[in-house]
């Protein structure tokens, strides 16, 4: 995702959203390393919005403190011993037709 895409997103998505949920200013926003996030644009417009939510600093290489990519993991495993893979794509044309 291009930079400028992000902004939008944030601006016209986040941005309400958190005004709405946070009104007092105290919402923190957390976002991880992607280039995208740490752009010279994105990071000045956090800046110009400090006074209304923070931004979660991420440092490089720190370790997936997110919840969800654990729970993502788990889910794939559970399907997975559940849904045995198919041996070829014949077989998978059969199955699914």
């Amino acid at each position: 995702m291009k930079a400028a895409n992000y902004l939008n997103i944030i601006a016209d998505q986040l941005h309400p959203y958190m005004a709405l949920v946070f009104p007092t200013g105290n919402g923190i926003f957390q976002q991880n390393n992607a280039p995208c996030h740490k752009a010279w644009i994105v990071l000045e417009w956090f800046e110009e919005h400090t006074d209304e939510f923070h931004l979660m600093s991420w440092p490089p290489n720190s370790p997936d403190l997110n919840p969800m990519e654990h729970i993502w993991d788990v889910m794939e495993q559970r399907f997975r011993a559940q849904t045995p893979s198919c041996p070829n794509i014949s077989k998978l044309c059969v199955t699914t037709a």
